[in-house]
């Protein structure tokens, strides 16, 4: 071979080679990213810029998708990129919180009918396995402005503090979902709420311990079950299946621990349909 070809596979290797290596270190470097800021990444993407080559950097083409109504897989996500474009889709995200691979982000998503409302609320959750969301769940409300209490859905503490505590705060909230919504056990209401201090953002239901009770007497809430407990600092959610009302229910429940009690709760239910655009169920 003359020198010309030798200098011609050379470079050809150097090029590639370069190539490969610093597609080796973005990958490496995006599996190092914590799952919350890939979250952060994804929400820019996906309600934002509607970016395809972002989302199929950000995801895994086996995608697992739990929203009933959308098909497993990265590609019927890329196919709601041109949807959300065109109605101009936007977001306003309140609160994320991260354990372990899992992410929960709260979120308002307005000019989302493709979501069943002009605007709606929602609780994900998000498994980030290096750097790709490879699992969602979701349950999505319409939103509503006129509330039981007088506070909004969304608004409220927003912080997250007290990391140390986390395991004993999601020990506590998993205990009180037991106890008090699934036992029905209200005369340990006081063991996990202080002096009635309880801030509701559920639309239906007034402040306080009280009215929590009313309502859930009133509901019939059955067959209440515990799916995952996702829990950073003083946020904890319950990830939860029951029949209320008679109805198959979707049910995340998010609480705000302070010094031991439960001050504050957001939740957002969804009915369970009969059927699903996949075979892996909202949980």
């Amino acid at each position: 071979m003359n020198k010309l070809g030798m200098l011609t596979i050379a470079l050809a290797f150097g090029i590639n080679g370069c190539a490969s290596m610093h597609q080796s270190q973005r990958t490496e470097e995006t599996a190092m990213i914590q799952p919350k800021e890939v979250i952060k990444e994804v929400f820019v993407a996906f309600f934002e810029d509607y970016d395809e080559a972002e989302m199929r950097r950000l995801l895994v083409e086996d995608y697992i998708q739990h929203n009933p109504h959308v098909p497993d897989g990265l590609e019927p996500v890329i196919g709601l990129l041109p949807l959300l474009e065109e109605a101009e889709f936007s977001y306003e995200l309140h609160r994320i919180i991260q354990d372990g691979p899992l992410v929960l982000t709260h979120a308002t998503y307005s000019n989302a009918q493709v979501f069943g409302a002009e605007t709606v609320v929602a609780l994900d959750i998000w498994r980030v396995e290096e750097g790709k969301v490879t699992e969602h769940w979701d349950v999505i409300t319409p939103l509503v402005t006129d509330t039981a209490s007088g506070r909004s859905q969304t608004g409220g503490a927003t912080e997250v503090v007290d990391l140390d505590k986390t395991q004993e705060n999601k020990r506590l909230v998993e205990a009180f979902v037991t106890e008090v919504l699934i036992g029905e056990d209200f005369s340990r209401m006081d063991k996990y709420i202080r002096n009635g201090r309880y801030a509701q953002h559920n639309p239906l239901v007034e402040d306080g311990p009280e009215a929590l009770q009313r309502v859930i007497a009133e509901a019939g809430l059955k067959n209440y079950k515990i799916h995952r407990v996702i829990g950073e600092g003083n946020f904890v959610l319950t990830q939860c299946e029951g029949e209320w009302n008679g109805k198959p229910m979707a049910i995340c429940d998010l609480f705000r621990v302070e010094d031991g009690f439960i001050v504050e709760h957001w939740d957002v239910i969804q009915e369970i349909p009969e059927e699903m655009a996949h075979d892996n169920g909202m949980f």
